[in-house]
């Protein structure tokens, strides 16, 4: 029989909100019989449980309470209604900074945050040598913490958290900040505590590791807490929250949901992600590419796409000139620039007919996403040739980050889908 880790029931955690700082003053001195602020629901009766043995990732739109659950479950906030229980030893990684002194050095701050934990000098000092192997941030170790960058930061302060054995690991977005060899060593270590049957609690923005690491998802919306269940049936269900096609879960199951091509083409085209604001833009101006979108295997606009699962990146071209022969494209990069993949409608031999000023054309490319999980730069052209010379019309490189989610990887920037049969 399983053992619930943690257990949250009907959780409610309310903020006043005032209009004017005076008005609060006035209310704590008593001074006002008239009610002066406005009540804001942080979190609205949030159950879940946590077995123990279980990695469970927490996600959810900016405000939803992802962050605000994880403190009162630790113990830093108190909850205005429900109640929390945990069962095991915690150790937490919040926000960046949490629980360190910055005028103490990295070694004092180790002692100091082992303390607030329970653990006695000698304990601490057995496991020095693991926190600041892991850490890896040398001679700065002696150093005051507020001359550290923010990777270091964050590389001793997830020492401290993940080697101190705890029974519950509750992680909240801080491993963010650091490189992509610390990352993989931090996961490299979830995966030990998963092994030796530990529970880790997660919010996170990165899907692909929630799909890869947690054995069940629960998502939050707006302090509520709209369904629980496995990652790609969560993360699926929060691409639709994310443009509006999941806004009543309690009338609509994923069982039950319309088709995401139902969506109308002006739908099509909204953008639930941000744009580069480093992005590189050049070209002649003969054509400029007005607009753009990326759909994932459901017809769902957004930048999230399962490993393995058909998409489609359709751009809109308006000419300003006479072209000839143009030609549409799309390229693909890793976060450190090389270009990994991409084609174009001359490539494809999809040649397109000479265009006129005040001419539209959509564009779309149709695939199969290949790529291994992780984060990606598009990058979008619009180019041809004029009077038998090739010219760039319109290019935006780095337009966009494109997360690839994926619960295998192989080596390398591709998946060759491999079948392999053992025989003995």
């Amino acid at each position: 029989m399983s053992e619930i880790a943690i257990a949250v029931n009907h959780l409610n955690k309310i903020y006043r909100l005032y209009d004017k700082p005076i008005d609060r003053l006035k209310e704590s001195l008593g001074l006002s019989r008239k009610k002066k602020y406005k009540e804001h629901y942080a979190l609205r009766d949030v159950s879940f449980t946590v077995e123990k043995g279980e990695t469970v990732g927490i996600i959810g739109t900016n405000g939803s309470g992802k962050s605000t659950i994880l403190k009162i479950i630790t113990g830093v906030l108190n909850a205005t209604g429900g109640e929390v229980q945990v069962n095991g030893r915690i150790s937490a990684l919040l926000e960046l900074g949490a629980g360190f002194n910055m005028e103490y050095s990295g070694i004092e701050n180790i002692y100091l945050n082992g303390t607030m934990i329970g653990f006695s000098r000698e304990e601490i000092d057995a496991r020095l040598d693991d926190i600041l192997k892991f850490a890896d941030i040398g001679d700065f170790v002696y150093q005051p913490v507020k001359t550290y960058s923010s990777g270091m930061f964050v590389r001793l302060a997830f020492a401290v958290a993940i080697n101190i054995e705890p029974e519950i690991l509750i992680v909240d977005e801080a491993l963010s900040v650091g490189d992509v060899f610390f990352q993989a060593k931090c996961y490299r270590k979830f995966e030990e505590f998963k092994k030796q049957g530990k529970t880790i609690l997660i919010v996170s923005h990165d899907l692909g590791s929630i799909s890869k690491y947690c054995d069940r998802v629960v998502l939050l919306n707006q302090g509520v807490k709209m369904a629980e269940g496995n990652p790609k049936e969560m993360v699926d269900l929060y691409k639709r929250l994310l443009v509006g096609q999941a806004e009543d879960p309690q009338e609509e199951t994923l069982e039950t949901q319309e088709p995401a091509e139902s969506i109308s083409e002006d739908e099509q085209w909204k953008r639930p992600y941000p744009l580069n604001p480093e992005k590189l833009e050049y070209g002649g101006g003969e054509a400029k590419i007005i607009d753009f979108t990326i759909l994932d295997d459901r017809g769902l606009p957004g930048n999230t796409i399962t490993k393995g699962s058909s998409f489609l990146i359709k751009m809109k071209v308006k000419f300003f000139s006479p072209v000839t022969e143009p030609i549409f494209a799309y390229t693909f990069k890793n976060i450190q620039g090389t270009e990994l993949t991409g084609t174009n409608t001359m490539y494809e031999k999809a040649d397109v007919p000479p265009r006129n000023p005040g001419d539209e054309v959509v564009v779309s490319f149709r695939q199969e996403m290949n790529l291994q999980g992780g984060e990606y730069l598009l990058s979008l052209g619009c180019t041809g040739y004029q009077n038998g010379e090739f010219c760039v019309f319109h290019r935006l490189y780095d337009i966009c980050n494109v997360t690839v989610i994926s619960s295998k990887n192989t080596v390398g920037f591709f998946d060759m889908n491999s079948k392999v049969e053992v025989e003995y």
